[in-house]
């Protein structure tokens, strides 16, 4: 098959070559049931629409590497793969100023919290390309934080690094680490982020997601830190769950901290920035690696919802505009990344299922079981009330927020934070819709809340 028209109905090696608009024609003369493709250039418009095609007549793709990747000049069939859902996903590569976060990161020391994690993993990949003069991987998972470990000695054996296991809520360990190593970036991954898990322990959420985020931004102000960036996500935009309840009380917190020394006649030095984005491929506990293991198994493959609708980004191109938005942010801002537009979930089951050779519905069965706690059919990236401001890169906009006052967060945090102590999620529960009002809970034990809020605004206003 070629995308060039020129060599279409030529021969190259006694092999006639066909047009991509013939695929329907050849798979019903030949019997074809397999494409291989070339993994260069993968973003080009006319082997995307050849897949495309393929999908649509249950063809399998295969792929196979660069010729000049090949190994002693032949192609190994181990080397022939079949196409993964991600590389239909993937979008035009990002490009961004990698001169400036080199200068940024250059001979600095980083700390990443939840550096065993899929995010944090990756940030410390990049990081250790920029020649900081010292990596501080903190992580409270044993067995993956090792993994990071042996992998980091293998690939950046220059570069000084820390091994710390630690649990971001113990407030007297992670001083400790700022103490021994002073650290002068922070890269703030670690978090509970699995929607139905912290809706069903909201307590646990709230410990790590906001205590343990206050903790490490109390502690970059204390001993200096420049810079201070947080791990977001789009489901902390109108949130319909105590996960993105959580998480957007965090942002609010360490907004808040520019306005305290301000408040105070006071100069902070540590610039804390927010990035907000969506799902990314790959990634711990994300869909497709799951929807991948139904299949192997004969599925079916199990789709909460057939319109439910989420926005996916590789977790290399996520970091890369982490580290942009990194250098960009003066303080305070939550930027947003363009994740392009949202995939719906059946369409990514159902393309996974060709891409394996099969056909939906006949080989492997697609089932709905219904929206899980806290989940809802489409996420946002800003709140109705935010407008967005543009900067210097075209897939990053700084998101304009509501802001509040220093005091009154951390009066509120307090109290959600005695809340937490006596084991009652109801009355924690309530007490975050309170400090985010646009919490309104979905699919989940928590909707009573909202409408005894409901019923306690009428008889007010009455």
């Amino acid at each position: 098959m070629a995308a060039d028209l020129s060599k279409v109905d030529k021969e190259i090696e006694q092999i006639r070559v066909y047009s991509v608009a013939r695929m329907a024609e050849l798979m019903e003369k030949r019997n074809v049931e397999k494409m291989i493709i070339t993994n260069d250039n993968l973003e080009d418009d006319a082997k995307k629409s050849a897949l495309d095609e393929c999908l649509a007549l249950n063809i399998q793709v295969l792929t196979v590497p660069p010729a000049e990747q090949w190994i002693y000049g032949k192609l190994n069939m181990q080397q022939v793969k079949d196409l993964k859902i991600e590389d239909l996903l993937q979008r035009k590569p990002i490009t961004i100023d990698t001169t400036t976060i080199s200068e940024d990161i250059r001979g600095r020391r980083v700390l990443i919290t939840g550096a065993a994690g899929s995010i944090g993993s990756e940030i410390v990949r990049q990081v250790m390309t920029y020649g900081p003069a010292m990596v501080i991987l903190c992580d409270q998972a044993e067995s993956p934080l090792h993994d990071m470990q042996l992998e980091v000695q293998e690939n950046y054996p220059d570069v000084p690094s820390v091994i710390f296991i630690a649990d971001i809520r113990n407030y007297q360990r992670m001083k400790g680490l700022f103490l021994n190593y002073r650290p002068e970036m922070v890269f703030h991954a670690a978090a509970y982020k699995h929607v139905p898990m912290m809706e069903d322990n909201p307590s646990e959420a709230v410990f790590t997601n906001v205590l343990g985020t206050k903790h490490v931004a109390d502690l970059s102000v204390a001993f200096g830190a420049s810079k201070f960036v947080m791990i977001s996500t789009d489901k902390a935009v109108n949130p319909t769950n105590v996960m993105g309840a959580t998480k957007r009380i965090a942002e609010i917190y360490i907004q808040s901290l520019k306005s305290k020394h301000i408040a105070n006649n006071e100069v902070i030095k540590t610039r804390f920035i927010t990035t907000r984005f969506g799902n990314v491929l790959g990634s711990n506990g994300s869909v497709i690696p799951r929807f991948r293991s139904q299949i192997q198994k004969g599925g079916p493959i199990t789709v909460t919802h057939p319109e439910i609708m989420r926005y996916f980004m590789t977790i290399s191109e996520a970091v890369q505009l982490v580290l942009e938005a990194g250098v960009m942010g003066v303080g305070g801002e939550i930027y947003i990344f363009d994740m392009g537009k949202p995939v719906k979930i059946s369409d990514l089951a159902m393309n996974m299922i060709r891409l394996a050779g099969l056909v939906p519905d006949k080989d492997i069965k697609i089932t709905y079981t219904g929206l899980r706690p806290g989940e809802k059919l489409h996420e946002e990236l800003l709140n109705q009330e935010e407008l967005t401001l543009p900067t210097h890169h075209e897939k990053i906009k700084i998101a304009k927020v509501i802001t509040y006052p220093y005091q009154q967060v951390i009066d509120d945090i307090d109290e959600l934070i005695a809340l937490n102590k006596q084991n009652n999620n109801t009355a924690l529960v309530e007490k975050m819709k309170m400090i985010v009002p646009e919490f309104v809970s979905k699919n989940s034990q928590f909707e009573l809340l909202d409408k005894k809020k409901d019923s306690m605004m009428v008889k007010t206003t009455v």
